[in-house]
């Protein structure tokens, strides 16, 4: 399919992942994330075995956000769980810089999941008890680091939470909640944000606030993001989308607004 060039120039880069066979070396020259031949079935085989994803090769190029859009069961969440280290391959690798998910221990997995890799879940995953700037700096505090005075001020100036910073979970929006989430995904400077449906239990106005956000965080803080959702408006904000449909990746999207976003996913019977 066309498309699937249509994230590299003539001269191997371009403005958002690169599909197809693994080099090393995205926009830029430097890679976030990758996976290569992933491959992640579920079941015991035969007709009750699932493949959820189907020999996908991708590179998500640093500095970029990438949306990963497909219909219900395309596979884009558990790709987006394996890439953070959340589940495990059935065969090919997921690497994060140029380390082999599949080569640490436990321990070391639970510790560049922490450092490098920042997650952004739908249901907040916020600690009731503890204040929005205790929530931020949580995956430092777990660490047993300091959080940067002068990151972590731009994090809260970016996310726009200056005079919430003492409140709990159960005293804020739920957009206020969220923009919470994103700080706390910062706050470490991961390698790489995966943000999973971050705007789903949100209405459309503060949606467009954490979008705003995530966009801003890639745009002025250099970060680079992937995003799961089914929104083409959501997907607008990226600098390319992914399509997946049964496991495998059929199409992508350099700079793509609403209306082409959603013409991709009607073709897929999304």
């Amino acid at each position: 399919m066309s498309g699937l060039t249509a994230t590299r120039s003539a001269t191997g880069t371009g403005t958002g992942p690169v599909v197809g066979p693994f080099t090393g070396a995205g926009a830029g020259g430097r890679v976030a994330a990758a996976a290569v031949s992933a491959t992640k079935v579920y079941g015991a085989g035969g007709d009750t075995a699932v493949r959820a994803l189907d020999d996908v090769t991708v590179e998500f190029p640093e500095g970029r956000f990438t949306a990963v859009m497909g219909p219900s069961g395309s596979g884009k969440s558990t790709l987006l769980h394996c890439l953070a280290g959340l589940d495990s391959l059935t065969s090919g690798r997921i690497l994060v810089g140029d380390v082999d998910l599949s080569s640490l221990s436990d321990k070391q997995l639970t510790l560049l999941r922490r450092d490098r890799i920042g997650f952004v879940f739908q249901s907040f995953n916020l600690v009731p008890t503890l204040s929005a700037a205790e929530n931020i700096t949580l995956p430092l505090s777990l660490a047993g680091r300091r959080a940067e005075a002068t990151w972590l001020d731009e994090i809260v100036a970016t996310v726009g939470l200056a005079d919430r910073l003492r409140h709990r979970p159960s005293e804020l929006s739920g957009g206020q909640q969220q923009r919470v989430a994103v700080a706390r995904a910062l706050v470490s400077r991961p390698q790489i944000i995966l943000a999973d449906e971050p705007t789903g239990n949100l209405d459309s106005r503060a949606g467009a606030e954490i979008l705003g956000f995530l966009r801003r965080a890639v745009t002025e803080l250099g970060q680079t993001v992937v995003m799961v959702t089914h929104d083409p408006i959501a997907a607008g904000y990226a600098d390319a989308a992914l399509f997946l449909a049964d496991g495998r990746l059929v199409d992508d999207l350099v700079s793509p607004t609403a209306a082409t976003v959603l013409d991709r996913l009607k073709a897929l019977g999304g």
